[in-house]
């Protein structure tokens, strides 16, 4: 009898949690978060979670959840990417006392930092040249490399094909003099359209890289405009084609050519000799080649004429109009009559 009022608070307990429980978990506004003060949204159907495992490549990966339990709206903190690396390298500040400073970043030295990275000038330099008298000075073109890990710089000049100037490193990689005081040439002293005098030699600049303006001008260093480069005016003069003393002509012998080859006229000819002691008639033909203008003559022989089978008498060649004799010779290659 006496463990009849505890059973009954007992289970009046338990109902009430059972009840609390199925009220749901959406408090009322103005009542405490404490069970019996929320109730529960009798038309959501839905309790099911996003799933944040995926597979890509064959690997799993975590992706973070795009709605809550039930599709229920997320509220994702929408900082940018600055305010959270500020976040992240910024101590709380305490309530008493001076504020703690964020840990310096660590140090990355030149040779790390500044790795594979060179900056690219072009460039040139003028010589006198005394002993020619075609030409009294020549250009000669150079880049001029900057290398931002140790501050050195060298000098390259492209190769040119049958020069005859001994080229490509102009001078090697080292830490370039810039006065007589011991100071060395440095990234900030370079820009287009200016000139640098190193060992006694003017290099003019006109121009740089993409990559080199793009990092002058994030250190602030206002660049020039690029300037015209400048060749070599004899170098250009020999790149011209010779002058012709010959005056060209109109005529095509590659069109004759495909167009009459194998194409001959023939004609029949008399050598009529009677005149002469001895003299006979003798029958010729004359071949004349459409393809190259050449004549030939071929003399017709008969059964028992008594003469040797001689079939040529010209060889083919083209022929004169008029015969000048040239040292006791006519210009078909015959011996004049005596």
């Amino acid at each position: 009898r006496g463990l009849a009022p505890a059973r009954r608070a007992g289970r009046s307990r338990r109902r009430a949690g059972r009840s609390s429980a199925t009220m749901g978990s959406q408090p009322v506004q103005g009542l405490p978060l404490q069970p019996g003060s929320s109730f529960r949204d009798a038309t959501k159907t839905a309790f099911h979670r996003s799933q944040t495992l995926g597979y890509k490549n064959g690997f799993a990966f975590k992706r973070l959840p795009t709605v809550g339990i039930g599709r229920e709206r997320l509220h994702v903190n929408q900082l940018s990417q600055a305010e959270l690396d500020e976040l992240s390298n910024k101590r709380p500040t305490l309530t008493y006392g001076q504020p703690k400073q964020a840990p310096p970043s660590d140090f990355i030295p030149a040779h790390v930092a500044f790795d594979k990275k060179v900056l690219k000038f072009n460039g040139y330099f003028q010589e006198d040249v005394p002993i020619s008298t075609e030409e009294h000075f020549r250009v000669r073109q150079v880049d001029i490399y900057y290398y931002l890990e140790d501050d050195s710089m060298s000098v390259m000049e492209p190769i040119v094909e049958n020069s005859g100037i001994p080229q490509g490193k102009f001078i090697k990689r080292q830490r370039l003099p810039k006065n007589d005081r011991g100071d060395h040439y440095h990234w900030k002293d370079l820009n287009r359209g200016i000139n640098i005098t190193v060992y006694g030699r003017t290099f003019r600049i006109v121009n740089c890289d993409a990559f080199t303006q793009t990092f002058l001008e994030s250190q602030g260093i206002e660049l020039n405009p690029p300037e015209r480069m400048i060749f070599d005016p004899y170098t250009e003069l020999r790149k011209m084609p010779l002058r012709m003393y010959v005056t060209p002509s109109d005529f095509d012998q590659l069109k004759q050519f495909l167009a009459f080859d194998k194409q001959v006229l023939r004609f029949y000819a008399v050598w009529d000799d009677t005149e002469n002691m001895f003299g006979e008639s003798r029958r010729f033909i004359i071949h004349y080649y459409l393809a190259d203008d050449t004549v030939e003559v071929r003399e017709c022989h008969e059964r028992n004429d008594g003469r040797d089978p001689f079939p040529v008498l010209i060889r083919r060649q083209r022929l004169p109009k008029k015969t000048v004799e040239n040292k006791g010779k006519s210009a078909l290659g015959l011996c004049p009559d005596s």
